[in-house]
């Protein structure tokens, strides 16, 4: 295990480096870390793939000197770890926000992308009364409380580990700057991420949770995006925003499988 800070424009990202072999590069929702993607990097290195954790900004152990955050800067964020890497296609596996952020660099750098593992994605946005109001109910000083529990509903895979990670996750929110990069994190506009949905070459597979309270129809959702992308599609049942963190082994087999197809493709080509 490698992690090590990556300079980009306003600050560092946090970046994790594990096992050797073809390169994926993971990045989470907004609120979470790294460790998100854990479960599915142990899995994915035993089957020898190369797996880049990216904390977004001001998460995890990245800076919270950004002056931008959102879909178009984590997209950039995206693309800089790969040319860190190598320069090389690589596969981009967002999650809730950071989706939308590797459908952005899939679209803008082709050359450097060459899948997409779509987990809970946001490529839109969602009912704005409800962003707006959660947006209200972000604020200090009741904002902290109110995520918890919030949070704490996004992964019903884990039982009652979903409340244990919650906890974890909002202490770790309440460090010095981190809360003010959350809010600003939480502004985000997926509107940005049209535009370059008809540009996206790269082969998609998109992982929903059956279960994701984020969308009133989840499957609905999923098929929506897959339309766009001409995308695969896996369902996983009982688990909701978090599924390569909910169902790791179920999640794992049919990215593996994709990432076959995918070196697969690259190598034909």
């Amino acid at each position: 295990m490698d992690i090590s800070q990556l300079q980009v424009d306003g600050g560092r990202l946090a970046v994790e480096v594990r096992g050797t072999g073809p390169l994926v590069v993971c990045s989470p929702a907004m609120g979470d870390e790294r460790d998100a993607f854990g479960p599915l990097a142990d899995r994915l290195v035993a089957r020898g793939y190369r797996v880049a954790l990216v904390d977004l900004r001001g998460h995890g152990d990245s800076d919270t000197t950004f002056v931008e955050y959102g879909d178009q800067a984590t997209a950039g964020d995206l693309v800089a770890v790969v040319e860190a890497l190598g320069g090389q296609p690589a596969v981009l596996a967002g999650a809730s926000m950071s989706a939308g952020a590797a459908i952005i660099a899939a679209g803008s750098r082709p050359d450097l992308v060459s899948g997409l593992v779509l987990l809970g994605p946001f490529a839109r946005n969602g009912n704005p009364a409800m962003s707006a109001l959660l947006r209200l109910l972000l604020a200090r000083p009741w904002g902290p409380a109110v995520w918890r529990g919030y949070s704490a509903s996004l992964w019903p895979g884990l039982g009652a580990g979903a409340r244990e990670r919650a906890a974890h996750l909002s202490r770790r929110l309440a460090r010095p700057g981190r809360w003010a990069a959350f809010a600003r994190t939480t502004r985000v506009d997926h509107s940005v991420v049209a535009p370059f949905l008809p540009r996206v070459t790269a082969r998609s597979l998109v992982v929903m949770g059956a279960a994701d309270p984020d969308w009133k129809d989840p499957a609905a959702e999923a098929a929506w995006l897959a339309g766009e992308l001409s995308a695969e599609v896996q369902i996983v049942p009982g688990v909701g925003h978090a599924p390569m963190l909910e169902a790791p082994d179920l999640v794992a087999d049919r990215v593996s499988s994709f990432l076959a197809e995918v070196s697969g493709a690259a190598g034909r080509a």
